[in-house]
């Protein structure tokens, strides 16, 4: 996980950006930062607080290691759900994180299933 001494690098900031066609502006405003703080990080001339970084990865898709240059996996550690964007996908998750392991494990096999055929 992302430690304090670690810094963010520019070059993988612009290449999670880029990787979903957003322009800074829209990056900025789809983590909702201000055009210049963005400009700012990606240029390298600043550097963001822990907080700001993990919204900049969930936002972009990928995890602050990534960001940090800790690993060259670009996928996300972290996935935000929203109740009001996905309600049901909220609900099962939610119900999800109360069940025992039995029940997860038929829950992954009927994803699965059903994936199979995608």
């Amino acid at each position: 996980m992302y430690s304090s001494s670690n810094t963010l690098v520019p070059e993988r900031l612009k290449s999670a950006r880029e990787r979903l066609n957003l322009s800074k502006a829209e990056a900025a405003r789809k983590i909702g930062l201000t055009s210049a703080s963005y400009v700012r990080y990606e240029a390298g001339d600043r550097s963001p607080s822990v907080q700001v970084l993990m919204t900049i990865a969930e936002k972009l898709g990928t995890s602050a290691a990534y960001l940090c240059g800790e690993t060259n996996d670009v996928s996300p550690d972290v996935i935000s759900i929203s109740k009001n964007n996905e309600p049901l996908l909220f609900e099962l998750i939610n119900d999800a994180q109360s069940a025992d392991d039995t029940t997860l494990q038929r829950l992954l096999s009927y994803y699965h299933q059903l994936t199979k055929n995608d």
